[in-house]
Parts: structure tokens; sequence; C-alpha cells
């Protein structure tokens, strides 16, 4: 079964450590769906350690619910939990973490081979010393001539496929066209207002 995410944007109070405010200090501003309604493993590895198949050091995993949460998020996550046995991996991540990542960082993985059909990724594969025996044998092209050490990035266009081998970095995962940038634009427009530690996004999964 496939995996999915689930979570809320919060910002905290300006007022939150004043000894005459009242409210919660933490608040909901939106919904993780609409803005990434994906289902990309690889950005859930490299953030979350979430089907981490490529062995990134995850930015922020397992931290659980923050202690702090505020109510309507608690209750959500709650609710979810009690009706679902599936639910795990709820973490938490500050925008001023996000803000300043290293998209250059790479995982433990030696590269990702893809292959597409016209509309979709038909099958993505790890490759550390060695190339898929089903793939070498189905297409004996580069850079299956060569072993993954020595193999340079590339793309090779076949009458039913294309194929796609290199290395993926934070920058491949969580950048444009990934739709993690619109969740991260509005985290930055939220810091603006909050401060960078005074947004976070979080998240769990089933």
């Amino acid at each position: 079964m496939g995996t999915d995410i689930y979570g809320f944007i919060e910002t905290r109070h300006p007022c939150a450590a004043e000894d005459w405010y009242e409210g919660e200090p933490w608040s909901v501003s939106t919904p993780l769906y609409p803005l990434y309604d994906g289902r990309d493993y690889d950005a859930f590895g490299c953030l979350f350690g979430v089907r981490n198949r490529l062995d990134w050091t995850p930015v922020a995993a397992g931290r659980g619910l923050p202690a702090d949460a505020s109510e309507a998020i608690r209750h959500d996550y709650e609710k979810s939990a009690n009706i679902d046995n599936a639910i795990h991996g709820c973490t938490w991540v500050a925008w001023a973490e996000l803000r300043d990542l290293d998209m250059t960082v790479r995982p433990a993985a030696r590269g990702v081979l893809q292959i597409h059909s016209a509309r979709s990724v038909i099958h993505q594969y790890r490759i550390d010393d060695q190339w898929p025996e089903e793939v070498v044998d189905l297409y004996s092209i580069p850079p299956f001539d060569v072993s993954p050490d020595q193999a340079l990035p590339g793309r090779w266009d076949l009458p039913d496929v294309t194929l796609k081998y290199g290395p993926l970095t934070r920058q491949a995962a969580l950048g444009p066209g990934t739709g993690w940038e619109h969740v991260f634009g509005v985290m930055e427009a939220l810091g603006r207002r909050f401060g960078p530690d005074g947004v976070r996004l979080v998240v769990w999964f089933d």
C-alpha cells in the first residue's frame, strides 16, 4: 500500500511569551493540502525519514507531535490515530530549519534510475554498486556497459520508454516542480510576520 502525508502549517502568536497572553501559543494557518498533494517518497525520506529508501539523513524525523501543538492539530491527529492504526511518523519542522537547508546534500545511495513512460514514472530504482538485473536484461544500452561508480548521469530515449540516471540531491527532491516549493513559499511569507522560528510544519503519515 502507498503512504500519504497529512499535516498543517502552524504559527506562533507574537505575544505568546507575555505573561498577560491567555490564548494558545500556536494556531493553524493552513492545512498542507492543497499546497502539497503528492506522494513522493524521496521527499518524505529526505525531510522526515519516512519511506527512506535512499538512506537520506532526515531533516526532522521522529519528533512526535509538538507538546504545545494547537488544539485543532492535536484533535485532528488524535482522531486520525484512533480510527487508523496505520498512522505513524508524526513529526514537525520549523521554517528556520527548512530555510537554511543545504540543497546540495545527497542521500547515501549512489544514484537513482528512473524508467518513464509517456505519462509517468513506471519504475524507480536505487542504485549502489550494481545495476538491477531485470533492467540490464531488458535495456542493453548505456550506462549498463559500465559499473555505476563509473557511469555518468544521462538520459536514453527508447521507442516506448525513457531511462534517466543520476545522483539525487535535496534540490531535486524538494525544489521547483516537486510541489514543496508551494509549501516553502507560504512558510517563507509567514516567517516574515511571525519569524522563522514562529512557523512550523506538523505532519504525519498513513
